[in-house]
């Protein structure tokens, strides 16, 4: 028969085993911690300038948040099943006799179980995240180095340009147009077809690829040029339009008709100046978008900063 005695060492025994299980990482954080402190205390950045936001910023935030999380969850799905055990051996230990709580084994067993399952299966959904996010910052990294290269002729570039509950991958400021530019990571078939496996035309309307339509990312670049085009004339006081365009970095783009949305593969974006369709904008007016466009960009705070950033 169960006593307060009894349960109160069982609950020292649980705290014991759960502390034990713990104290290792706190102990290492916490020394991280400190050591960030201490040298902080001593140096800081020679940085007083926010940064401007580079290619695939948001992603790259975004995939180490999904990596912090699966470790969690790696450390829970490790820890929780010996935690259950020692608590059960903890009764067993109590009573003097472990056959005296094997009644209640299945209970111990089955409520394990069930967590080992619901565990793997997010780390499983998990794990297609963290593809889906390496693939679009993959994506969004190739592109920004292709357009980089515009900065040659003349062109500004900004990458990840913040929304209002969204970002724009990549914008182009030159004489020849501002250009709004969505990249899309998407991964290829294993067919063995070769290039016909690496192959998406596009009619002017709809994206087809060897397996799949796609109909929703030439809606999207359409809809962050619009928006774009609204700001940018808001914040200068005058009309500036923005050509819409879709990288697909790693496809080669077959084009039998054209949009309102321009389809680039990663190489073709070197020749993005020439597209068609844009505005052309007088030196003064490239120098008042540029400059709205790197107040809105420059909001990444040096590493070693410790500067608070309002909420």
């Amino acid at each position: 028969m169960w006593t307060m005695g009894n349960l109160e060492q069982q609950t020292v025994i649980v705290i014991g085993v759960v502390a034990a299980s713990f104290i290792g990482p706190a102990l290492g954080i916490g020394s991280l911690v400190l050591r960030r402190r201490r040298a902080r205390a001593r140096r800081k950045t020679p940085l007083v300038d926010d940064l401007l936001r580079a290619p695939g910023h948001t992603l790259r935030e975004q995939l180490d948040d999904a990596t912090i999380d699966l470790h969690w969850d790696v450390f829970a799905l490790a820890a929780l099943p010996l935690l259950v055990l020692a608590a059960f051996l903890a009764q067993g230990h109590l009573r003097g006799d472990l056959r005296s709580v094997m009644h209640v084994a299945p209970l111990f067993v089955v409520g394990a179980l069930a967590f080992i399952g619901f565990m793997v299966r997010k780390m499983w959904r998990a794990g297609e995240r963290l593809d889906n996010l390496r693939a679009g910052l993959d994506a969004e990294l190739a592109a920004g180095q292709e357009l980089d290269q515009l900065m040659r002729q003349g062109a500004a570039v900004f990458h990840d340009v913040p929304a209002n509950d969204f970002n724009i991958d990549h914008v182009v400021v030159s004489r020849e147009g501002v250009f709004a530019i969505e990249t899309k990571g998407f991964t290829k078939p294993n067919g063995g077809r070769g290039k016909a496996d690496a192959t998406v035309e596009f009619d002017g309307s709809i994206l087809r690829f060897p397996t799949w339509v796609a109909k929703a990312p030439l809606e999207q670049a359409q809809r962050q040029a619009d928006w774009l085009a609204r700001w940018l004339t808001g914040a200068v006081g005058d009309q500036i339009r923005v050509l819409p365009v879709l990288a697909l970095p790693g496809w080669y783009v077959k084009r039998t008709g054209r949009g309102e949305v321009r389809v680039f593969s990663g190489g073709e974006l070197k020749g993005l100046l020439k597209a068609r369709g844009a505005q052309t904008l007088s030196v003064q007016d490239v120098q008042r978008v540029v400059h709205q466009l790197e107040q809105r960009c420059r909001t990444v705070e040096p590493m070693l900063s410790e500067r608070k950033r309002a909420a």
